[in-house]
């Protein structure tokens, strides 16, 4: 399994069915600590950003099925440690049990496309891509949960959306059909953070974490035998990394937003985007061009000030999502 880290060109995965599954700080609760909140949010987004690099490099020589089982398998673990804390059985009912399945069959799709628009674009680009998301569930949860939307939030949204259109730039051949697929996911991530907020009206933060692993693992041990390529020790220990860098990001998040509420920590997600270039420029010699930082920044721009509406109380659902991935 030995390669030059400059020309791998595998897939890897940005997001994170377990990264919006912490139970926020309430201002009803002790007082935020917003400095060591942020320093642990920028923390679990290297540790999810490692855990991308590191399945970029592995599903050269395995399937994406295998590498995901391998993965949740080790959260299922976590999220049954959390469901025995609070009672199994309580855990284990959901309010809207067919929510969460659909909920969770969205997430193995965002997953598998972000894993395959990372086997044919650079980390950053993916992840610039990737970070409109937020503002696409901005608009999918006016229709879907009947939230106000005002023409700011849809000013916000318009201007991530001219920044992936600068990443992309359709018509140059630049980034060619694979782009439609990242935006695809980007869109399905979207669909996924407004259907966690939906169940996270009724059900608890570790009620979605069981669910999430569960059939996640209920589906892929379906899927993987069919795809499962021979892994050898340095395979093995790569997706055993997978799962431990996931399961530690997940850990690490849920204890940011204990200490800081999430309207504190969000923008600071975008670190992600800053942690993949990194990676892809360390681990496979992949340079961002003008265009993808430029475009970036103007997807970034427009999340920040979605966000600055938020703080200003203009709309107040906005990036509370309960318990998301």
């Amino acid at each position: 399994m030995a390669r030059s880290p400059a020309t791998a060109t595998a897939p890897v995965w940005p997001i994170r069915p377990e990264r919006l599954t912490a139970a926020p700080a309430d201002a009803s609760g002790p007082p935020a600590r917003a400095g060591p909140g942020i320093a642990l949010m920028v923390l679990a987004m290297c540790l999810m950003a490692s855990m991308d690099a590191t399945a970029k490099w592995l599903v050269e020589d395995h399937s994406i099925a295998q590498i995901l089982l391998v993965r949740f398998s080790m959260f299922l673990a976590v999220a049954m440690a959390l469901a025995w804390r609070r009672g199994l059985r309580r855990t284990a009912r959901s309010a809207r049990p067919g929510l969460q399945v659909l909920r969770c069959l969205v997430m193995l799709a965002e997953i598998y496309a972000f894993i395959w628009a990372f086997s044919l674009l650079p980390l950053a680009d993916v992840h610039g891509i990737a970070a409109v998301s937020p503002l696409i569930a901005m608009a999918l949860a006016a229709a879907l949960l009947g939230e106000r939307v005002g023409w700011r939030r849809w000013i916000a949204v318009g201007v991530g959306l001219v920044g992936v259109l600068v990443i992309v730039r359709p018509g140059s051949g630049a980034m060619g059909w694979a782009a439609s697929i990242a935006v695809a996911a980007a869109f399905l991530w979207a669909l996924f953070q407004v259907l966690v907020r939906k169940v996270g009206l009724e059900d608890s933060v570790e009620t979605t974490s069981l669910y999430t692993a569960a059939v996640a693992v209920a589906v892929l041990a379906c899927a993987a035998p069919f795809m499962w390529r021979p892994a050898d020790g340095e395979g093995w220990t790569l997706m055993l990394t997978v799962g431990a860098l996931g399961s530690l990001g997940h850990l690490v998040l849920f204890r940011a937003l204990q200490l800081a509420p999430a309207s504190v920590l969000q923008p600071f997600g975008y670190a992600m985007v800053v942690w993949a270039a990194a990676m892809g420029f360390l681990l496979f010699g992949d340079v961002p061009d003008a265009w993808t930082v430029a475009g970036v920044a103007i997807v970034v721009a427009g999340g920040l000030y979605a966000f600055r509406l938020e703080r200003a109380g203009s709309f107040p659902g906005l990036g509370r999502h309960g318990p998301s991935p």
